[in-house]
């Protein structure tokens, strides 16, 4: 088994570890794979977060410990690098394991274990991206595991998207005159994309946004080096999997589509979309949380953000995760003596 590496301890006032805090990695069996879970919390009485990263394969772990460690003050935050992600990507992994139902089957594992070690009956989900349409997915099948149900980058009708993102691309290329663009995105014609389609309509996007320009690399650079949890080395394996990953899913993730999957919801619901995403355009998103029954939910605008509002403005989605989402699952006891 790797090394899963180390995750600093909560200290308290006097340099000790802070009492009722965790700060653990391990690799856990899920699905009868070693995958990586990291659980941080300054208090585990705290409701236990499971963050759902993107992709399919795409490790968010860099963005969610440098921007949104202070909701480790209020939740006991579970990062998950999913099945061929990231600290999770094996060369080895069997293809036909990499399917939807599988993800769903291994985050129940994980929940179930999570909810074991933090003796609690239930957890909050938040899911971006690919994670969202997983986080829906599983919160439709069990509800009664999961308190409340955050997304961002929210899918809906995955194929609408994919239909809005590519037309963006082609009418802001057209606009700029960036023919060199126009000539990549006319060669992949409209979707449905292949994978390597995909990469070729992201890029773009990337581009015509301007993330991809000289003046981001600081940013990039402080992401891929600034948390203590990873390494520059981990880099090579992380590309890795996410080709991998959206290689092997693509063709299954890419007609998903929510609104007959998953119309309702057992428990509230809170969106959170950037009003500048191009990845998973927020009209896509809305019609979705529109069309949805669920017992309370609500969507939160966040104006100058793009597909990563919790990186893009981290001080308003701290705070309105904690705001919005602890409210409505503090009420959910432990299952038994702690």
């Amino acid at each position: 088994m790797r090394n899963p590496g180390k995750t600093p301890p909560f200290g308290g006032p006097h340099g000790e570890v802070l009492p009722g805090s965790v700060a653990e990695i391990a690799y856990r069996g899920l699905g009868g794979l070693d995958q990586w879970v990291m659980i941080r919390g300054e208090s585990i009485a705290n409701p236990p977060l499971i963050l759902l990263h993107g992709g399919p394969g795409l490790s968010e772990t860099r963005f969610f410990r440098l921007f949104n460690a202070p909701l480790e003050k209020s939740f006991t935050v579970v990062y998950w690098d999913q099945r061929g992600a990231g600290k999770s990507f094996y060369s080895d992994i069997p293809r036909l394991s990499m399917t939807v139902k599988q993800f769903i089957s291994d985050l129940d594992e994980l929940v179930d274990s999570v909810c074991k070690r933090l003796n609690k009956a239930k957890v909050v989900i938040f899911g971006h991206s690919w994670g969202s349409a997983l986080g829906v997915l599983y919160a439709a099948r069990f509800p009664q595991k999961v308190a409340a149900y955050l997304g961002s980058g929210q899918y809906g009708d995955a194929a609408a998207s994919e239909t809005a993102s590519y037309a963006y691309a082609l009418a802001e290329a057209q606009r700029r005159g960036n023919r060199k663009a126009l000539k990549k995105l006319r060669e992949i014609g409209p979707p449905p994309h292949t994978a390597e389609q995909l990469f070729t309509e992201r890029t773009c996007v990337a581009r015509l946004e301007g993330s991809m320009r000289p003046r981001a690399w600081p940013s990039l650079a402080r992401i891929a080096l600034g948390v203590r949890e990873s390494s520059i080395f981990d880099l090579p394996r992380i590309m890795r999997g996410f080709r991998f990953s959206l290689d092997a899913m693509w063709a299954e993730t890419s007609r998903l589509n929510l609104l007959d999957l998953a119309p309702a919801l057992e428990m509230p619901v809170f969106l959170f979309l950037g009003r500048k995403d191009h990845w998973v355009p927020p009209e896509a998103s809305v019609a979705y949380f529109e069309a949805l029954t669920a017992p309370s939910k609500k969507l939160v605008w966040f104006e100058q953000s793009g597909h990563e509002p919790f990186a893009d403005e981290p001080a308003k989605f701290n705070a309105a995760m904690a705001d919005l989402a602890l409210p409505v699952v503090q009420t959910d006891p432990p299952v038994g003596p702690a």
